[in-house]
């Protein structure tokens, strides 16, 4: 017997968005960081393992990384008494989708956890790459659309950018923002990605 999942679809027309990134760098700022990045050959050595990194702490009470980043980001959420959220809806900066339900949503590092790791991260501690994976403060952590982040995977500048070109600047200002916090690295074709949007999109 074949069985059928049924998807949830987005909206036919995205509800008003609220700022849901913390508010990054300007362009100018971002144009300025970038220049002061350490560009290196990235080295997977030793191998990189998502285990290294321990995401969804808990931030207050019941609630935890991920429950605080859907509320955050979501328009009229609704929570569980275990902070799950159980209605809302929530608009991907990533491609202009939004979703009302929350299966459909992904929590996505702006700069991937292996990219993190290649790029300096994988001499850190385990407590600095847990502080880096749950990061609030920093605008880091994102609520977007789930296959749009699966395409993401944990590419670079160079290797992707939010297919919603309205949020390329955005996106880049961030990604450098927390790349210079860290003090982590770039390529050279990552820092040419960036270079490019700073000065053609911004």
């Amino acid at each position: 017997m074949l069985s059928f999942t049924t998807l949830a679809a987005p909206l036919p027309h995205p509800l008003l968005k609220r700022g849901n990134l913390p508010t990054p760098i300007a362009p100018s700022t971002a144009k300025s960081y970038l220049s002061q990045l350490t560009v290196a050959v990235e080295s997977n050595t030793p191998a990189y393992s998502r285990d290294r990194f321990k995401t969804w702490d808990t931030i207050s009470g019941t609630c935890d990384t991920r429950e605080y980043v859907l509320k955050r980001d979501g328009s009229n959420v609704v929570t569980a008494s275990d902070c799950s959220a159980t209605s809302g809806s929530w608009y991907s900066d990533y491609d202009g989708a939004t979703w009302t339900a929350s299966s459909d949503v992904d929590i996505d590092h702006l700069v991937p956890l292996k990219e993190a790791w290649i790029s300096g991260a994988r001499e850190w501690s385990d407590a600095q790459r847990e502080t880096f994976a749950n990061d609030i403060t920093r605008p880091q952590l994102l609520a977007v659309t789930d296959n749009v982040n699966e395409s993401k995977g944990d590419g670079d500048l160079a290797e992707w950018l939010p297919p919603r070109t309205a949020f390329q600047c955005e996106y880049v200002c961030a990604y450098v923002q927390v790349k210079h916090y860290y003090g982590l690295s770039m390529d050279s074709a990552e820092k040419a990605a960036a270079e490019d949007v700073l000065d053609n999109v911004c």
